[in-house]
């Protein structure tokens, strides 16, 4: 059977969230801002118009959200990451072979269709998104993995040019399709090709999708290394890359934000530390893992001369996914750190190291309770996922929104699908 994928993406996903419970910002131009309020993580159509540039810092473009009355909002991953679920729960429901790639797009597996029935099913399931969660989307169809990136990504341009929502279907399946469409997709705008390979490559002439596809295969390992391999063969239509049903766990987790403002006070740091490694940790166990070693970090603003970036690693004597017990030495870790009278903008917690939790290998000197640990461990996560993030949290982790080290996000919209004294109202 030959291999045919699908590549569902959500356009413009957080502004897409933005507009399903607020539909006065159809059609007008709307950003969502990072961390802090600092640069434009998503866009509109119409903020792109404008000429609104991704990750723009939000000062720097103060003149365009006036002139246009741009709609500003602040981060709101609770939101986003629900609606991302409602969005491939939908997808769920046309095949059981589906790999979710990031927040919002996801590969589906399209082997078992007749050809003349793929873009058919592909517009069926986008219009299904669109009704059931509110989100538009965007369909690519090809033998590969890569080739269904670049066919989504000509979905999303031949919407916009058309002025249409974005529920398309781009298929390419026919060899002189593909031609067609590799010829025009520039080197950069491949999967797989980040810019300092697109660099390197256009040194040598190799300015487009279809100049990649046609290289010497030992040349470009020389180059890329077998992922470079890969990539070309995709190209050609030979499918290199399987759909992950089950995503390979991470090796490392990191948890880190810059604060809203200097801090210099030991237990404010202390508690933005405890914090990040509370998430951490519900991250670790949320992938079967555990941490062999902790890295503590506390840093300077780098935009400001004599930049300090301090570090403390800890080597755990048993491998260990449990809050308390990592709190712990995060506390160590940020005592060796710590430095009365420097201000500190960024602070994160690092796990390295990372080994499956079950079974654990525990040391011939331990006497801590482990089995009665992932106990509670398991019933706060239950707590938490039931209930909404921090239900359930640490003393330690502050008790009080505001402080100096929480994100500044002054135009959040309501958590309206997880928290009930947010859920709109009818008037």
């Amino acid at each position: 059977m030959k291999s045919m994928f699908a590549l569902v993406d959500c356009n413009n996903f957080y502004v897409s969230c933005e507009r399903v419970f607020n539909p006065k910002l159809a059609g007008r131009p709307v950003i969502v801002l990072s961390n802090n309020d600092g640069c434009a993580v998503a866009r509109s159509e119409e903020a792109k118009a404008i000429g609104i540039k991704m990750g723009a810092p939000a000062f720097k473009i103060r003149h365009l959200i006036n002139a246009h009355r741009v709609m500003i909002f602040s981060s709101n991953y609770a939101l986003y990451g629900d609606m991302s679920q409602r969005v491939m729960q939908t997808l769920a429901r046309f095949t059981d072979q589906i790999e979710i790639y990031s927040i919002d797009e996801a590969f589906l597996n399209f082997s078992g269709l007749r050809p003349d029935t793929r873009t058919a099913y592909g517009r069926r399931i986008a219009a299904t998104v669109a009704q059931w969660s509110g989100i538009p989307v965007s369909v690519g169809i090809a033998p590969t993995k890569t080739l269904a990136k670049l066919a989504n990504r000509m979905a999303k341009k031949s919407a916009k040019k058309n002025c249409v929502p974005a529920n398309r279907v781009i298929e390419l399946t026919a060899p002189s399709d593909i031609r067609e469409a590799i010829e025009q997709i520039d080197i950069e705008d491949v999967w797989g090709i980040g810019r300092q390979y697109a660099d390197r490559l256009k040194k040598y002439g190799i300015t487009t999708a279809f100049s990649l596809s046609q290289v010497n295969e030992r040349w470009i390992q020389k180059i890329m290394g077998i992922n470079g391999v890969r990539i070309v063969k995709e190209l050609r239509g030979i499918p290199c890359y399987l759909l992950e049903n089950q995503p390979a766990p991470r090796k490392g987790i990191t948890v880190s934000r810059t604060f809203r403002s200097e801090i210099d006070c030991f237990d404010d740091l202390k508690t933005a530390i405890i914090t990040y490694t509370s998430r951490a940790a519900e991250k670790l166990r949320a992938q079967g893992s555990a941490t062999n070693m902790m890295l503590v970090f506390a840093a300077t603003n780098r935009f400001k001369s004599h930049y300090v970036f301090h570090t403390a690693t800890v080597q755990l004597p048993v491998p260990t996914n449990d809050t308390p017990e990592l709190i712990h030495y995060a506390d160590q870790c940020l005592r060796q750190i710590y430095q009365p009278g420097i201000l500190y903008k960024k602070a994160g917690i690092i796990f390295k190291d990372l080994v499956c939790a079950s079974p654990m290998q525990t040391g011939l000197f331990d006497t801590r309770n482990r089995k009665r640990s992932q106990s509670l461990m398991r019933s706060i996560d239950t707590i938490n996922a039931e209930m909404g993030s921090g239900t359930i949290k640490y003393a330690s982790a502050g008790l009080f929104p505001g402080q100096k080290w929480q994100p500044l996000s002054r135009q959040r919209s309501p958590a309206y699908t997880t928290n009930w004294n947010h859920l709109p109202k009818a008037v």
